[in-house]
């Protein structure tokens, strides 16, 4: 069990990471979400681990933001080499211009290389329809940064 868990922290990271913009927040709100994971002692030992861990990352992220609504988001683009800096962060800009369901389907699938079952099993969503929304999505950026280019 606890190499699985030790697998899932990087995913719940940076999955904290791309709603929250900040480092040390990211940081606190994953180690929140695996105590909050451990201290519900009666699912650990069920499936869907990985559903439950970004369930619980999803609504601190969510609460996060309801307790600061006015605060803008940092930008943070020092980890990245100095060559991808401006393709990242025109990225990072059209990926915020999605809607919020897009850009969670975009990180689940290519930031943290979830597969279709794993976002249905973590979204609720078919995989058909997950399938239809990272299509559009996927249109949209390609949409958005072609006008930048």
């Amino acid at each position: 069990m606890a190499p699985d868990i030790e697998e899932q922290y990087d995913k719940i990271y940076k999955y904290c990471y791309f709603k929250v913009h900040n480092i040390h927040l990211a940081e606190d709100l994953t180690q929140e979400t695996f105590l909050r994971y451990f201290a519900q002692n009666s699912y650990i030992n069920r499936g869907k681990q990985l559903a439950y861990l970004y369930t619980i990352a999803r609504n601190l992220c969510t609460d996060y933001y309801r307790k600061r609504k006015t605060e803008e988001l940092p930008e943070e683009v020092a980890d990245n080499p100095m060559e991808h800096v401006e393709n990242n962060l025109y990225l990072q800009m059209a990926v915020e211009k999605l809607p919020e369901e897009m850009q969670e389907l975009i990180l689940l699938h290519y930031v943290n290389g979830l597969t279709g079952r794993e976002i249905s099993e973590i979204t609720g969503l078919s995989r058909t329809a997950i399938y239809r929304r990272e299509k559009e999505a996927l249109k949209k950026l390609r949409a958005m940064l072609g006008e930048t280019d």
